[in-house]
Formats: C-alpha cells, structure tokens, sequence
C-alpha cells in the first residue's frame, strides 16, 4: 500500500473497503494509516443497506401499531453479544429521553449502534463512533434522526444567551436556519427538517470513508424525522 505524505491514497482506500486488513481512520479526509495484524474484509455487510433500511420502518409500523414485539432482549441474548456484536443500523439521533432508538424502533439489544448527541448533530467525535461502526461492524445503514419539537433546533432559532457547551451546539445548527429563513410555516419545525438534511450532508463530507462506503453500494444514509405525537418516523 502507497503512502504519500503519510496519508492513504483513494486507491488504497478502496482495497481497505474491499478486502484489506483493518485501519485506524480518522474523521478528517487525510486519514493516517495504522495498519492492524488482521486481514478480514472490512465493510462486507451481511445485510444489505435498503433491506436493513425496510427492517428497520417496519419496526417503527409495529411501534406505532402497538404490535411491539421487544425482539432480542432476553438474557440469552446477553450472553450471545457478550464477546461482539454485529447492528444492523446505525442511528444518529437526539440526546432526548422520548427518542430511544430501540423503542421507537421495535429492536433489541445489538440491533442498533447508538450515537446521540442533542439536535441530531455531526462533530469529529460523532464522525470517528460512525466510521468505526462502517469499518469494524460492518453496519450498512446510517439514519440521521431528528424529531419534533427539538429543544436543540428551538435554542438555534431563537437565540439568546447560553452556556459555552449549549452554545456550541446552536452553533452547529446554525447552518440549517439559514437555509430555510423566511420560508413559509412553523420555523422551528422547518429547521428540525433542514438540521437532519444539513448533518447528512456534513457526515459525507466529513469522511472519506464514510463517501466511499456509499459510493461503492456498502452504507446507505437517510435522514428520519420522529413525530413525538403519533410515534412514526417519515424518512425526510
């Protein structure tokens, strides 16, 4: 594998998203090679991203239905995922206590790999848990989950004086209340739609492995809104 400058090449990126063995990545476009003693393919999903897309809506149907069935929660199934695991989906979504991915969801325990953060958004730390996800479990699906009513997005819209932590966090949402000022309807509604269009974006364009996972038909990225009234999740 060429190395130029210290930094892998797109060539040698598409062979570690192929067949090579596992490198450390970061979440920056320049991404340090530091190859491990393993040869197993890397991103080699034994599920498909749009049929993990279709299984994970159908969970949400049974959610909303009220025909929960709570798949994989059992102390059997602590003890299978006790030594690995292998999700399905990855879900970035909202630090809030009324979105937990695995309820509204219908999954059980190593369905999905959680990253949460309030207002759904994208930072290097968020990008590196992501792409260990894509390179190390094999995860083909990435859903951007905002939702109603987001404290986060209400904060960007509205400004004011805040702590230097929650302060970061408009910050990083501010981009999507730009691109839909003045638009028509409630703007805070327009902004948690925008905000979950605007970090898929970002998650793209943070990572050279997350862009070539997509590309080469091995992650799928779809932003998902939750509605806190009826329960559903509408892809956006």
């Amino acid at each position: 594998m060429k190395k130029t400058n210290g930094f892998i090449g797109r060539r040698d990126l598409l062979k570690i998203l192929g067949v090579g063995g596992i490198v450390t990545v970061s979440a920056s476009l320049g991404m340090t090679k530091n190859a491990l003693a393993d040869t197993h393919a890397i991103i080699d999903a034994a599920e498909t991203p749009d049929a993990a897309l279709a299984r994970l809506m159908a969970g949400n149907q049974r959610f909303v239905s009220g025909q929960t069935r709570h798949p994989q929660q059992s102390i059997a199934r602590i003890h299978e995922l006790n030594q690995s695991q292998n999700p399905f989906a990855i879900v970035l979504g909202c630090a809030d206590s009324r979105v937990p991915g695995e309820v509204v969801f219908d999954q059980g325990l190593g369905n999905i790999f959680d990253v949460r953060v309030a207002g759904n958004i994208v930072t290097p730390e968020v990008v590196g848990s992501i792409e260990y996800a894509v390179a190390y479990l094999k995860t083909p699906l990435l859903v951007v989950l905002g939702h109603e009513r987001c404290g986060a997005v209400s904060a960007a819209v509205q400004g004011g004086e805040f702590t230097a932590g929650i302060a970061s966090l408009v910050e990083a949402i501010a981009p999507a209340v730009a691109r839909v000022k003045g638009r028509a309807g409630n703007a805070i509604e327009n902004v948690v739609v925008a905000n979950i269009q605007y970090q898929v974006e970002k998650l793209q364009q943070s990572s050279l492995l997350i862009q070539e996972a997509v590309r080469i038909g091995k992650l799928k990225i779809v932003g998902g809104r939750y509605d806190l009234d009826e329960g559903t999740v509408t892809l956006v």
